[in-house]
């Protein structure tokens, strides 16, 4: 019989009490964002509505310290959207942090003794 191997997975994310606040999902969708400079094109892109896009977008507004997106209605050339440097920040320390996980997750798999 051969023995398995074993691994630890997970992702981690930051939540309010009401909620998931920011993970891996919000973050590539504010890198969208940032990349296309639409909220449409990005939610596009994820294959999700602009509602829902919409939605995420104005729940981080609204429960970080500042806003992690800010957007102008569209008109003749449509709208536009980019994350400003809080939203910038708030990507490179949930990057940071995953990263710290990720690393914990390798080193535990290692202790698992499974």
């Amino acid at each position: 019989m051969t023995q398995a191997k074993f691994k630890l997975n997970g992702r981690i994310w930051i939540e309010t009490p009401e909620g998931k606040l920011l993970g891996h999902g919000r973050v590539e969708l504010l890198e969208r964002i940032k990349l296309s400079g639409s909220i449409r094109q990005a939610a596009l892109q994820m294959k999700m509505s602009y509602k829902q896009a919409w939605d995420l977008v104005n729940y981080m507004n609204e429960n970080f310290e500042a806003p992690v997106v800010i957007s102008q209605r569209g008109g003749k050339g449509g709208g536009k959207a980019a994350v400003t440097e809080y939203g910038l920040k708030a990507i490179g320390r949930y990057q940071h942090l995953q990263n710290k996980f990720n690393e914990f997750l390798a080193l535990h798999s290692q202790d698992l003794g499974i």
